[in-house]
This record gives structure tokens, sequence and C-alpha cells, in this order.
């Protein structure tokens, strides 16, 4: 696995070991395909491109360094409310994976994130979108986005 992060991103000492700047718009998810992700055609199966795209949002999440547990507290849940794939190309066992993560949009309490899921010619093989809303985790109603997570994303999505 390889992450690319923007300089902006290269906080935490975790990330400086792993990443590199290779431009100000988006990040760059690697991982290789294991026997595993596959169908027994040896083609990634369809749904284990959503796991990895999860990867690839976890890493962002995680390069914003938070004070508070994005994934676990008592305040906020962050549920992805709808998905989008485009299946353009299979992907194949043993090959690496390139996921390009942007911020598509950015409204008050939610945010639209796209990958490219590239091949290792650089091809598009899969198109992904995700919406995800911030609610508060008493009442489940929407809330505004956290502050500081609003801070991360803003300076991905105000460089794309």
């Amino acid at each position: 696995m390889q992450i690319v992060l923007p300089d902006f991103l290269k906080k935490s000492g975790d990330f400086a070991n792993v990443c590199s700047a290779v431009n100000d718009i988006m990040i760059i998810y690697k991982t290789k395909i294991y026997f595993f992700d596959c169908d027994p055609a040896g083609i990634l199966f369809y749904a284990r491109i959503f796991q990895i795209c999860h990867s690839a949002y976890e890493s962002m999440v995680d390069s914003f360094s938070l004070k508070e547990d994005y994934w676990n507290n008592t305040d906020y849940a962050v549920p992805i409310i709808s998905t989008e794939a485009k299946y353009l190309k299979p992907i194949k066992y043993g090959e690496t994976v390139a996921i390009e993560l942007t911020i598509v949009q950015l409204w008050n309490s939610s945010f639209e994130l796209g990958y490219l899921c590239k091949n290792e010619m650089d091809d598009v093989c899969v198109e992904i979108k995700t919406i995800h809303v911030f609610v508060d985790k008493q009442t489940w109603k929407k809330k505004e986005i956290n502050e500081e997570v609003r801070a991360g994303l803003e300076r991905i999505f105000n460089d794309s």
C-alpha cells in the first residue's frame, strides 16, 4: 500500500514515512489486488472496490490529525447515504490499483467524494462516487460538518 498526499496534509509523523506530494488536488492511495479480493475468474470482485475506496477515505481522514476520533465519538456519525459505481475495465489479480480521491462537492452538512480507480497502465477501470452526511448521534438528524473536519476537507476541495 502506498498513500500519496499533498504537502499540506503531511503533518503527522506517521504519514511522513509513506507519503509524497503528487499535486494539490487529490489523494492517491495504492494497493495490490490479492487473490482473496477476486472472483473465481481472477477479476476483482465488484464490491471489493468499495472497501478499497473506503480505505483511501480513511487515510484521508487520518491525515487531518483530528483531536477527536472521527470514527468513534459521542457527537456525530458520518454515514454514506449514496453510492455510484461505473465499471469500465476489469481489475485483475496481482495488479496494483491507484485510487485517486477528490472532493467533488462540499455542503453544510455533507460532502461528495469521487474516486478514479486506475490500473498499472493508468487506465481508469472504475469510477466511484459517495455522499457522506454528518448526523447527530443522539437524534440521527443531519448537522453541520465538524469544524476540524471541514478545515481538512476545504484544504483539498479549494485546491481542486
